[in-house]
């Protein structure tokens, strides 16, 4: 037998108003390439950086709310190696003192936070006609829209054992940075990237371990980089699982290296062996200054909202929402927020059962197609005392409906007491469906514009 050791690397782009060491605009959503750049995050001799101070604290609310531990002295260092993606030849990270050390999310203890700028995005290949008229020939392009925008990396500990632990963790952490407001983490969009460190070695039998620590050594590290995707980063862990046990199996040593996740064909890959720290030749950046955060006014008092675990508990406690409604709730924070404030306006349980169901189904289902949309919460209100079909209505167009009069009812009542005298007389034998059969009538008499309960206390009055 054979048990797998995870640990990740979560880079996510934090939502700030400009990059990170100048004042180009950080717009994940911009379509033309290398409009949001200047000659700091190009590069240009003589420019200098000066350090974002909102992505400095968005930070340190992410390591306040996972519980770690502030730094009062930070630094950012160069990280030193090429690709066509990063103007410097060199990345701005943080190396021996991160912004949070320590903390545990989701039951997994994370190592460390840091802050650092994003690379640019490559696009490749790319088919062109060559210059002399010959076939075409493929070329690489590169948009420096995302080169310098903040970036947040979190390294957990290798504590996670398996792929299902280390999907729910990145899907908590995505659904915090959108809590706190530090980041829409949208995967899609290459908002938050996922890389796992994956070891798998013998699981010891207990007697084996009796006095034979050493027994518990971790097995050769391979990091599978810039997984897109819960389900990749799920699917990866359990692909180079079975690939590693099945090596070691075979008596195969497993190689220390860096691969790729190929969705199409579901497999790992093999890129490069992997560098270590020595190789990326860490020093303080010279053109930025060291800081001490208890000295900065706006670091010492980090307000944190409600946390999607303090929510869980609180939606918990209304006792009729399942956990499945909970989690549809936290994953979207303007329908939680409407839900929240319509509940508070509301005393009777019943009315919050009822309005629960129409945001989570109703409103939510609107919502689909025309996100943002949030129904009028005064006339929602009321309409949770109108029946279904006014109250659908009236959610939807934001003007309440028309119901029958109450003065309509006896007469309603009294032409469904007619016309049905044998239900009547199985009510009377005490057979409650009979009941609901005859309010159904009149629900069917009134165009389904009557109140169901006002409906049912008025035949019941004529019946004695």
């Amino acid at each position: 037998m054979y048990k797998v050791t995870v640990g990740l690397e979560i880079h996510a782009e934090l939502k700030t108003a400009t990059k990170m060491f100048c004042a180009c605009r950080n717009n994940a959503d911009e379509r033309e390439p290398n409009r949001n750049i200047c000659p700091v995050c190009m590069a240009h001799p003589g420019s200098l950086p000066v350090i974002n101070k909102e992505a400095v604290c968005k930070v340190l609310m992410v390591g306040k709310a996972v519980g770690g531990q502030l730094a009062d002295y930070t630094e950012f260092d160069r990280k030193n190696y090429f690709y066509p993606d990063i103007p410097k030849g060199y990345q701005i990270s943080q190396y021996k003192h991160p912004l949070v050390s320590g903390g545990v999310l989701a039951g997994v203890a994370i190592t460390r936070v840091h802050l650092e700028e994003d690379t640019a995005r490559s696009q490749h290949p790319v088919r062109k006609q060559a210059s002399n008229g010959a076939g075409a020939e493929d070329i690489s392009l590169v948009d420096y829209n995302r080169a310098g925008v903040p970036l947040m990396e979190l390294v957990t500990e290798p504590v996670i054992h398996s792929a299902a632990a280390a999907g729910a963790f990145a899907r908590e952490l995505q659904l915090l940075l959108r809590t706190l407001g530090a980041g829409e983490a949208n995967m899609e969009k290459g908002e938050m990237r996922v890389e796992a460190n994956i070891s798998v070695a013998p699981t010891p039998s207990k007697s084996d371990l009796l006095g034979k620590s050493d027994l518990l050594k971790l097995g050769t590290k391979v990091e599978v980089k810039n997984l897109n995707s819960f389900r990749s980063v799920e699917r990866a862990i359990a692909f180079e699982t079975e690939r590693q046990s099945k090596a070691l199996e075979a008596g195969e040593q497993i190689v220390q290296e860096t691969r790729g996740w190929d969705e199409a064909k579901q497999m790992t890959f093999s890129q490069r062996k992997k560098e270590g720290s020595a190789d990326y030749r860490y020093f303080p950046d010279p053109d930025l200054p060291s800081l001490r955060l208890s000295e900065i006014a706006e670091f010492k008092n980090i307000v944190l909202p409600e946390l999607p675990w303090e929510q869980r508990e609180r939606l918990r406690n209304f006792g009729f929402l399942q956990e499945q409604d909970i989690e549809q709730l936290l994953v979207d924070i303007e329908l939680a927020g409407f839900f929240n404030r319509v509940t508070e306006q509301i005393e009777s349980l019943e009315l919050k059962k009822s309005a629960a169901n129409y945001i989570l189904n109703d409103v939510a289902g609107i919502r689909k197609n025309n996100p943002g949309w949030l129904p009028d919460m005064a006339v929602f209100i009321k309409a949770l005392k109108l029946p279904s079909p006014q109250a659908k209505s009236s959610i939807a167009s934001g003007v309440l409906a028309q119901v029958a009069d109450d003065s309509a009812l006896p007469e309603i009542a009294q032409q469904v007491i007619d016309s049905n005298p044998k239900v009547v007389a199985e009510y009377k034998a005490g057979k409650e469906a009979a009941m609901q059969f005859l309010v159904g009538q009149g629900m069917r008499a009134s165009k389904g514009s009557a109140n169901p309960q006002a409906l049912k206390e008025a035949i019941q009055k004529l019946l004695g």
